[in-house]
């Protein structure tokens, strides 16, 4: 990006902060919860796969469904330095149990995250689950591995390497990884070198990587669909706005952990591609250890979807507004009995969307529901990105500069949204007293 172009970017991002609306957080001292040493630091969100289609694109023997005897390599980035790290395995979606004949966690040599991950020399680190390296999970069950010893910096590359001896038909997976994971036949999963991996995009029953941190921080959870979960990002490359964001506190010396879990095409109302944010939000937002915040984008494929290639009329366009404001009312209720703050977003331009083609009402629809997310003491944030990625001359649209294809950012876009986001609100905290 050249210099005047970051410029602009920035000059939106300044007057973007100004209109920011802020209510109920009083400022206090970041702290893990009472009782739980634990913070998130990876973790993505889990929806079910099934076996392929009989026309699907043939996949290599060792990806095939369902996984037998094989070896995953799983790449994530965590984002808090810790000493002490835990992993949670999913079966969460799956229709038969989970057999794991082992396990094992390591660093990724840096720069070799992007091609085939080389793990760093004697960090590799056996993995138990109550004390056995085995692990047989019921169908919609998790776990945690036992604590293992490993040091980790803030924002690094972390190999979680596990035998699938057996997995169910239906999957629990994450697609959108935005990274490859790699496999390899048997029971690889101790040995460091794996010259024979084969690739495949996507993040197979691992749900969450703790770390028991060097000090008391913030945990941000960022879920909503596929802008969050980083549409159009290049694999490996790490330019979702969550990551831009994670890089950001890093270099301002802030300790403070940043989750993803968003999921492509998610939806507040009904299930999609996933399960519906109402149905998720507990186990992907309030739930993760040692959240403190959450950020929520989400609203755009409720209206999409509630126009596309179909006949609308005011009454079930009133109808659908209602039940999204009562949606969003629902979640800031919940975080609050939670006391997590809850920011939100307002939905972002899609009038460019060839999927979508939403008309005059439609995008009016859209305005009405981020004026209903403006009005003061509904949230404990609004975070305004309407007002930062929309074109002054066609606010139906986003701004050329950070637009990929009319719906999602572009990878300058998902830079203007990590600048443009307040970091100090991860210095409050939210109580259920407001």
């Amino acid at each position: 990006m050249n210099t005047q172009r970051r410029d602009r970017l920035r000059d939106a991002s300044t007057s973007f902060l100004a209109s920011l609306l802020l209510a109920g957080c009083a400022s206090a001292p970041q702290r893990t919860p009472a009782g739980n040493d634990w913070v998130a630091a990876w973790g993505s969100a889990q929806l079910e796969q099934g076996p392929p289609a009989a026309d699907a694109s043939p996949v290599p023997p060792e990806w095939r469904q369902p996984l037998h005897d094989v070896s995953l390599r799983q790449v994530v980035r965590t984002a808090v330095a810790g000493d002490t790290v835990r992993v949670r395995i999913s079966n969460l979606f799956g229709r038969e149990p989970l057999q794991l004949g082992a396990a094992s966690v390591a660093r990724v040599q840096p720069g070799t995250q992007a091609g085939r991950p080389m793990l760093e020399a004697g960090s590799l680190r056996p993995l138990s689950f109550q004390g056995r390296r085995e692990l047989s999970l019921a169908p919609g069950t998790e776990a945690w591995s036992d604590p293992v010893a490993l040091a980790l910096p803030q924002l690094a590359d972390v190999a979680v390497q596990m035998h699938v001896a057996a997995a169910p038909a239906w999957a629990t997976v994450h697609p959108g990884s935005r990274i490859s994971s790699w496999a390899v036949a048997g029971n690889q999963a101790d040995a460091s070198d794996w010259p024979d991996a084969v690739p495949r995009d996507g993040w197979w029953q691992l749900a969450a990587v703790d770390v028991s941190p060097r000090q008391p921080q913030p945990v941000l959870v960022a879920i909503g669909d596929s802008i969050t979960d980083g549409y159009g990002v290049p694999p490996g490359s790490y330019l979702r706005w969550t990551d831009a964001l994670a890089r950001r506190l890093a270099a301002l010396g802030r300790a403070a952990a940043v989750v993803n879990t968003g999921i492509g095409g998610n939806r507040i109302l009904q299930d999609g591609l996933g399960p519906s944010l109402m149905s998720r939000f507990d186990r992907d937002a309030l739930a993760r250890s040692g959240v403190t915040h959450v950020v929520l984008l989400v609203g755009v494929n409720d209206l999409g979807v509630s126009h596309r290639q179909r006949v609308t009329t005011p009454e079930s366009r009133a109808a659908l507004l209602a039940e999204l404001q009562k949606g969003l009312a629902t979640l800031a209720r919940q975080a609050r009995e939670r006391g997590v703050c809850l920011f939100v977003s307002t939905v972002m331009p899609y009038g460019g969307s060839g999927y979508y083609q939403p008309q005059v009402e439609n995008e009016a629809d859209r305005q009405s529901l981020n004026t209903w997310i403006r009005q003061p003491g509904r949230f404990d944030g609004v975070v305004d990105f309407d007002a930062l990625m929309r074109d002054p001359v066609r606010p139906s649209h986003l701004k050329r500069e950070v637009d990929n294809d009319g719906l999602h950012p572009s990878m300058a876009g998902y830079q203007a949204m990590a600048d443009a986001f307040p970091v100090e609100w991860l210095e409050r905290r939210c109580d259920q007293k407001r």
